[in-house]
């Protein structure tokens, strides 16, 4: 992008300039000598898969990761690599796509942290800090209580919170990796006027998305990283979606969603007035053989508690489960992995891997006693079964012994996947299964599901994603307070009113009955 210059040709000095940045990780390049600049009152997209070095090139942005090679300047200061005080003190504010919350704090602790408010005595004033909290929080439209603490708020709570913390600290160069990865539509909206209303007061925005309406709704421009090398840096309006996706995986995507298979007629899980917490609406589900159930919903309305329940994480008020005929215990995950129920949380790095351990031991983990004989383990048993499940899942890899963290997040998925692969499987239950998963890695986890189903897997599939929902399922639960409002079946999944039905269903709003969608 061409400097800007005022009329008296002084050249205006860019919010934060990186030139050659460089970066590797156990002798693997991340980043090739990226070069490009942020101006004052601009918002650009960093646009590209998984493990093109989006994420990396923002810690390096903030100071927290120190390139191999290459400079960081904030506002025409050297920023001292490895240093993200030195960063913030200059302006630059990062929201992470791993959450920095501390759960244990109540929200408004966590707002506040590092800056807290304290009366002429000397103490902390938690009076004025829990009323300006509830002001921050009602800004986006948040009815959350400040005194919560953040471990019992659903992740895309913890995720605008995150948002907020940031954008209330004054920051010039503001960083948000993946920050609508994990909140509904409404939350996304109320973010994209935030991100306009900063840029007009001259803050620098840098964000990621795999949403390509995202990317409109809220950039100038779009910067697009390909394994490690910066592609394309263009004005928005001059790029198309097709060219941005294009641009990203290096080759024209065919068709994002497979063919759905037809589903059998054999009930494999029931779940019998189910009630999730005391007063909730009893749930009653049945999923057939190799169905794929969708359960849409805004955030908070329940689905993850719904499947968390279901596979014993929480223990429900009341209600059963009964898998292949066999009734669940309530609140035991050891029941449920016995009795071949398996789970890719919404999560992935908080409760479905280790990023610290390889990628053979994240894939042994629920089963380590099939690889197992008089408690010792068997690496010969365990590798060769772990191996052909990656092959069959395609993961991109430098071997089993990689550790996670240094895995693009598509991967990391399809590593939780896998794990189950090693045995049986009856019934699979999905929490957004492909959050913060780009657009070439999003397809080949839809091929995974679709083959999983077409084996005869019976599969619940809980996303905010409604593209997902509506090609994927062969039907849907509509879910609000934790409990089921409505089913729609395949014919009205394909009615082309649907999104507002299920919208107006989600929000507690009329909905019109659904049209015909044949000629």
């Amino acid at each position: 992008m061409s400097t800007v210059r005022s009329d008296d040709s002084n050249q205006v000095v860019p919010m934060l300039e990186c030139s050659g940045i460089t970066m590797s990780f156990g002798g693997i390049p991340v980043l090739r000598g990226i070069t490009f600049s942020l101006e004052p009152g601009t918002v650009t997209a960093l646009a590209g898969e998984n493990g093109a070095g989006k994420s990396t090139l923002m810690k390096i942005a903030s100071g927290q990761y120190r390139p191999i090679d290459g400079t960081v300047q904030v506002r025409g200061q050297d920023l001292v690599s490895g240093n993200p005080q030195a960063a913030y003190e200059l302006g630059v504010a990062i929201v992470p796509q791993e959450l920095a919350s501390i759960p244990e704090m109540m929200v408004y602790e966590n707002l506040f942290i590092g800056r807290e408010v304290k009366t002429r005595l000397g103490t902390l004033d938690r009076a004025a800090m829990v009323k300006a909290a509830k002001g921050y929080l009602m800004e986006f439209g948040l009815d959350t209580d400040p005194k919560t603490r953040m471990r019992e708020l659903p992740v895309g709570i913890r995720q605008i919170i995150e948002i907020i913390k940031a954008t209330h600290r004054g920051a010039r160069v503001l960083l948000l990796d993946e920050p609508t990865s994990a909140i509904a539509e409404r939350e996304v909206a109320r973010l994209a006027t935030i991100v306009r209303s900063l840029r007009d007061q001259g803050v620098a925005i840098l964000f990621t998305t795999h949403k390509m309406e995202e990317i409109r709704a809220m950039a100038d421009r779009v910067v697009v990283l390909r394994d490690g090398t910066l592609v394309s840096d263009t004005p928005l309006a001059d790029i198309s979606d097709d060219g941005i996706v294009t641009a990203m995986i290096g080759r024209e995507l065919d068709q994002l969603f497979p063919e759905r298979p037809d589903a059998g007629n054999d009930v494999v899980l029931e779940v019998k007035d189910l009630v999730i917490t005391a007063g909730a609406t009893p749930i009653n589900i049945t999923v057939r053989k190799g169905e794929i159930l969708g359960l849409a919903g805004l955030v908070g309305a329940g689905r993850t508690e719904l499947i968390e329940c279901i596979y014993g994480i929480r223990k429900p008020h009341s209600g059963t489960v009964t898998l292949s005929g066999s009734v669940l215990k309530a609140g035991s995950t050891q029941d449920s992995i016995a009795r071949n129920l398996a789970i890719v949380p919404e999560d992935r790095k908080g409760a479905g891997a280790i990023l610290s351990m390889s990628i053979v031991d994240n894939a042994t983990l629920p089963r380590i006693a099939a690889f197992s004989r008089f408690g010792v383990l068997s690496r010969r048993k365990q590798r060769s079964a772990i191996s052909e499940v990656m092959k069959s899942m395609r993961l991109k890899s430098s071997g089993l012994d990689q550790h996670l963290e240094n895995l693009s997040g598509g991967n990391q998925q399809k590593v939780v996947f896998g794990r189950w692969l090693t045995g049986q499987v009856d019934a699979l239950l999905l929490d957004e299964p492909t959050r913060g998963v780009d657009v070439g890695a999003r397809s080949e986890i839809y091929r995974i599901i679709t083959e999983l189903s077409s084996a005869g897997m019976a599969v619940i599939m809980a996303s905010s994603d409604m593209p997902e929902i509506l090609s994927l399922s062969h039907r849907a639960l509509i879910m609000r307070e934790t409990g089921v409002v409505s089913e729609l079946d395949r014919e009205q999944l394909d009615s082309p009113d649907v999104q507002d039905t299920i919208f107006r269903l989600a929000s507690g709003l009329r909905a019109e009955p659904l049209k015909d969608n044949t000629p």
